[in-house]
């Protein structure tokens, strides 16, 4: 238990794709990406409000 094989991912891709469609799939990584980049953003404004207290 800990380790993800190439088996799994592939099994999880397929899944993915019987779920949401081919047309989906692009739109939810958008979708993740801009939510992984804003929390970023938001992170990188925390450690330079902290600097700036100090």
């Amino acid at each position: 238990m800990g380790n993800i094989g190439f088996g799994e991912i592939l099994i999880l891709v397929l899944i993915l794709i019987l779920l949401f469609g081919g047309k989906k799939i692009p739109e939810l990584a958008k979708g993740l990406g801009k939510g992984i980049r804003s929390f970023k953003k938001a992170l990188k404004g925390e450690e330079e409000e902290k600097s700036n207290k100090e």
